[in-house]
């Protein structure tokens, strides 16, 4: 059974009450969470349960603005952006494609990756396919993150290793999240890897990272 101060900060963060869920997140800490469970079991839990009621009958931008904001500062106390861990490990490339304007869960892989010591390269929502590559040839890195929330943008998905392939850039790999792009395989999307949650894509770059060394 989940614990009840889990369930109370899901429910601050539902509720887009910024004051509440980091009041929840530090009672989490001090409780003993670590971050990850914290990120895996709590934020993530509430951003699949907000991707649930993206319908046309329920979809509310007001609700999405504010819950997105109290994620953001809880990932802020999680991961202060003041002190992260410098960024020694390699560059990894994200983007929301073009036609598709959320980026809660690309900004979320965004700061656990720079607290684990990456240098982001963040290409922002609604990017075309030509600008994504340009910024990949401008700073060549080791991994591109691709996030999806709406079905339209996976044929796009589709077109990036083909544009690697064609620019000279093959063993760059790629990998997508979000929630509509993690219910197609690897294979269907044409890319590297597929990830679940936001540390799936963390373990999968570091395994990446082991294999080179």
């Amino acid at each position: 059974m989940p614990d009840q101060k889990m369930v109370s900060f899901v429910k601050t963060i539902m509720d887009g009450d910024q004051t509440g869920a980091l009041e929840g997140v530090n009672a989490l800490i001090e409780s003993g969470y670590e971050r990850k469970e914290i990120v895996t079991a709590g934020v993530e839990e509430a951003m699949n349960r907000l991707d649930a009621k993206c319908t046309v009958q329920q979809f509310n931008l007001l609700e999405i603005m504010l819950s997105g904001r109290a994620v953001m500062e809880v990932m802020k106390r999680l991961y202060p952006p003041d002190s992260p861990v410098p960024a020694n490990k390699g560059i990894i490339v994200l983007a929301t494609l073009e036609g598709d304007v959320h980026d809660l869960g690309k900004s979320i892989v965004s700061m656990i990756l720079t607290a684990k010591g990456y240098q982001v390269v963040d290409c922002g929502k609604d990017c075309p396919v030509i600008r994504l590559m340009e910024t990949v040839e401008r700073v060549n890195p080791l991994v591109i993150g691709i996030s999806g929330l709406i079905t339209t943008v996976v044929p796009l998905v589709r077109t990036v290793k083909d544009e690697l392939e064609e620019r000279g850039l093959p063993g760059i790999r790629v990998i997508a999240g979000g929630s509509t792009l993690k219910q197609i395989p690897a294979e269907q999307l044409n890319v590297d890897f597929v990830a679940e949650t936001a540390f799936d894509s963390v373990k999968f770059i570091e395994t990446l990272r082991t294999d080179s060394l």
